[in-house]
């Protein structure tokens, strides 16, 4: 058998479609007084069977043998294929019927393709003016103000030969196929009817669609044979062309939807095919899954970062096969003495025979004495703890979205997770669900451990550096701990570590112990590292000890997280993953121990400090009303390239966002350091010191499109300020602080830009998912080759090496080879 090396799409013809039908279908009716299909009618046996019992009068086959048969309505009147009537309007516009009867084309270089906007103005034969077509959408047209009927068109089509349709873009059928004689009629099994509960019949909506079209069909013949008045027959005709343009697709524009007498839009077929629901991306390529759970996430820090907490209920829903041997025969045969509902239990056994079996409390004896060990049997036992399973957070938007992790089977009803693990998943606990996936063979069990386990991951692809790092409450509290003065007792030290799950420590022989003592005994004894944070905080460790700094975000959380990119690069992934659950644990006790909380007080600066504030604010808003006095004097110059008026927009905004930092820089300095506040925004944990001004200093300059607030009615922001007003205050500027609360203004003129940014976040992740999914579809094919050159499926070289450097960002230092790594 030959492989196939092209797909070709066309039209179907009207003599390939008579060709193909079973029947032709022309009754309206589609059940008869006993609710027998109407012969004839939609339902016609002859197209297929969807009830028990009944035989295809087409095959002889029963419901589930037939696969269903195209039947076929004639129109009385052709009609323009809906769908292809732009098509339609250039060929009218690039031929002609002249005097002598002949179809005149207009022709063009064989390079140059014909255009919309081409179109033959004078007949090369006969020299004649050839009059325009006006297109009247949605297909509707008109030449010399008269309206071309379908079959003109059709007839007109009929007469450009072969090699010219060719010419002028018509590939993969005749012209004449753009104008329908025949509709095909779906077979029965394409659209089934169900029945309702109070014993009715529910009719699919093509159904209902291809109903409509006989019954126009129908009235149109009629009228035509008793020669009706001309305008019955061209509105019954217009009728049916309408319906047979919503069987095909029902979203046209300027078209009104066919609906159901509920007010619902009707599904046409192109809407059963295109978008997130059609067959394609529903049915498809995406599929619905067994040995599968999906619940609500929560945290853990008990947890480890490989580990998933998965609740009873679901351990004992899914399972997993494993043979019976002599190894595990014991513990197998306990198994199905617990049967399904007690866990570690059993749901089914596979006997030699192959035969599924469940287990129940009649069967359970019987099994018991007939399972033997290395005979064949199968077991198909609860998740355990330990188990690899993959959990998975939608949208899957990069590798990290989906990784392997072991069972710890945990009570209640959510699955848990560890925090650090948030950031590859970009998961957050206010309600987000994950899926989970059991492999059920030892070579998918086997190949996710290797290659998808958290701890591989723990590198991004993209960047080389860690994903996966500490965050808010465990870098609050490891920040805290290794603060200079902060010393525990010997006795609070062992209490600490021994809480936090480690019983094993050599803590040094004194009473007081600090905390980098107790970090230093997590970091390995040969590691040296310098973290350069800036003059406040420099991170030293010299051969495993933390000699100076305070350990923050920068050297412990993802993205930064200096000290786990060099034990990644020193020690690989079993070290990392073994410092990140032993140092999390102890930061989060610690801060458990101590206490975190935060209120106003944490907020508040020193009354002089706050007069100093109002003192800046004040002096600020005076310098931009010079500047403003300035601008109406006319003694501004503009800046090079700009205009008086950007000039002075430039300037005012420069001079309100100084005081912001300037602000910014004395909450700083005036905010006591035991503040939960300044803890959070100095260590990275949460929020930044910018966040920190606008609750405690000023929300300053307010924008939207990057400029002070312009816009408002009869050129004032808001009707409490003069026509022309260009103040701060009345361009968006606010000089309270979130604690002391916002005046009237205040509060609209920050919605405005807030509303922008929400906007701006909701229209992007919408592009952004579009742009990712093309983008995916597009590189499927691509693979990376063993001589490192990115090859398609049909072995075309797309990259002589991959990445041009060869490098895989996953196994280097932030994209580059580090120098730690011997090469061969």
């Amino acid at each position: 058998m030959e492989s196939i090396t092209e797909l070709d799409f066309g039209i179907l013809s009207s003599e390939e479609l008579r060709e193909r039908a079973a029947k032709e279908i022309d009754k309206a009716e589609v059940y008869d007084a006993d609710g027998y299909p109407v012969e004839g009618g939609v339902m016609d046996p002859a197209l297929g069977v969807i009830d028990p019992g009944m035989t295809c009068q087409t095959c002889g086959g029963q419901m589930r043998e037939c696969q269903g048969h195209f039947g076929k309505i004639t129109l009385s009147k052709p009609v323009v294929h809906s769908l292809y009537a732009k098509k339609v309007r250039n060929l009218l516009r690039f031929t002609n019927i002249n005097e002598n009867g002949n179809v005149s084309c207009l022709l063009k270089n064989e390079n140059k393709p014909l255009r919309k906007s081409n179109r033959l103005t004078e007949d090369p034969e006969t020299g004649e003016e050839v009059p325009d077509i006006d297109f009247d959408k949605p297909y509707t047209y008109y030449e010399d103000g008269d309206k071309v009927q379908p079959s003109e068109i059709k007839e007109r089509f009929k007469q450009i030969p072969d090699e010219i349709a060719k010419k002028i873009g018509v590939e993969g059928c005749r012209p004449e196929d753009l104008i329908i004689t025949h509709v095909p009629v779906p077979p029965v099994t394409m659209r089934p009817s169900i029945t309702l509960e109070t014993g009715e019949r529910s009719e699919d909506d093509i159904t209902h669609k291809l109903v409509d079209v006989i019954r126009i069909n129908k009235r149109l013949q009629n009228n035509i044979e008793i020669e009706a008045p001309d305008f019955i027959i061209d509105d019954l005709h217009e009728l049916l062309q309408y319906h047979v343009a919503t069987l095909f697709y029902n979203d046209m524009s300027n078209v009104p939807p066919a609906r159901h007498r509920s007010g619902r839009s009707l599904k046409s077929l192109i809407e059963r095919v295109q978008g997130k629901q059609g067959r394609f991306r529903q049915n498809l390529i995406g599929k619905r899954v067994n040995f599968s759970a999906r619940t609500v996430i929560s945290p853990d820090p008990n947890i480890g970062i490989n580990e998933v907490g998965v609740p009873f209920m679901i351990a004992k829903k899914l399972s997993i096969p494993e043979e019976v041997t002599e190894r595990n025969f014991e513990e197998m045969k306990k198994r199905i003495e617990n049967g399904p509902d007690e866990h570690p239990g059993a749901n089914y056994v596979y006997p030699p025979s192959g035969k599924r079996k469940r287990i129940t409390e009649e069967n359970q004896e019987e099994i018991l004495e007939e399972v033997a060990p290395d005979a064949g049997w199968k077991v198909e036992r609860h998740l355990n703890d330990g188990d690899t399973v993959l959990f998975n957070r939608q949208p899957s938007l990069h590798r990290m979205s989906i990784m392997a992790h072991e069972v710890r089977v945990l009570p209640y009803r959510t699955f848990r997770l560890n925090l650090n693990v948030c950031a590859p998943y970009n998961a957050d606990f206010d309600g987000d669900e994950m899926n989970l996936h059991v492999p059920q063979t030892e070579e998918a069990r086997a190949e996710a451990e290797e290659l998808m386990k958290v701890q591989e991951h723990i590198k991004s692809p993209k960047m080389g550096g860690p994903i996966v790092g500490m965050l808010q409450d465990y870098v609050s509290g490891l920040y805290l701990l290794t603060q200079p003065d902060r010393t525990v007792s010997r006795e609070k030290a062992f209490n600490l570590l021994t809480e936090a799950g480690e019983y094993e420590a050599n803590l040094p022989n004194k009473d007081e112990i600090s905390g980098k003592e107790l970090v230093s005994l997590f970091i390995p004894e040969d590691i040296s590292l310098t973290i350069n944070e800036g003059e406040d905080n420099q991170v030293v460790i010299k051969e495993g000890e933390l000699v100076e700094g305070v350990l923050d975000e920068d050297a412990l959380g993802d993205y930064g997280g200096e000290i786990i990119q060099q034990l990644s690069i020193e020690y690989g992934s079993d070290k990392v993953t073994e410092f990140l659950n032993r140092v999390s644990r102890v930061g989060a006790i610690f801060l458990t121990q101590r206490g975190f909380s935060i209120g106003l007080e944490d907020l508040e600066v020193p009354e002089e400090a706050t007069e100093q504030i109002q003192d800046m604010i004040e002096e600020t808003v005076q310098d931009a009303e010079e500047l403003l006095d300035e601008y109406e004097s006319g003694d501004m110059e503009a800046i090079t390239g700009k205009t008086v008026e950007e000039t002075r927009e430039i300037r005012i905004t420069k001079t309100l966002n100084e005081v912001f930092a300037d602000i910014g820089d004395m909450v700083s300095d005036n905010f006591s350091e035991d503040s939960s506040a300044y803890v959070m925004a100095d260590s990275g944990a949460r929020g930044s010191m910018q966040n920190v001004t606008t609750m405690a200093g000023l929300l300053g300059q307010n924008s939207v499109r990057d400029q002070r607030i312009q816009r408002g009615y009869k050129n004032r922001t808001l009707s409490h300020f003069k026509e022309g007003e260009m103040s701060p205050r009345s361009r968006g500027f606010v000089s309270s602080s979130i604690l002391d609360g916002l005046e009237p203004e205040e509060m609209f003129f920050h919605q405005m830009s807030q509303r922008k940014a929400l906007m701006d976040k909701s229209l992007r992740t919408k592009t952004s998912g579009y742009m990712y999914r093309r983008v995916a579809n597009a590189l499927q094919d691509l693979n990376v080759e063993y001589d490192q050159s990115v090859r398609n499926a049909q072995g075309d070289i797309i990259q002589f090496r991959a990445g041009e450097d060869g490098v895989d960002p996953q196994k280097s230092d932030r994209g580059k080879i580090s120098t730690s790594i011997e090469l061969d």
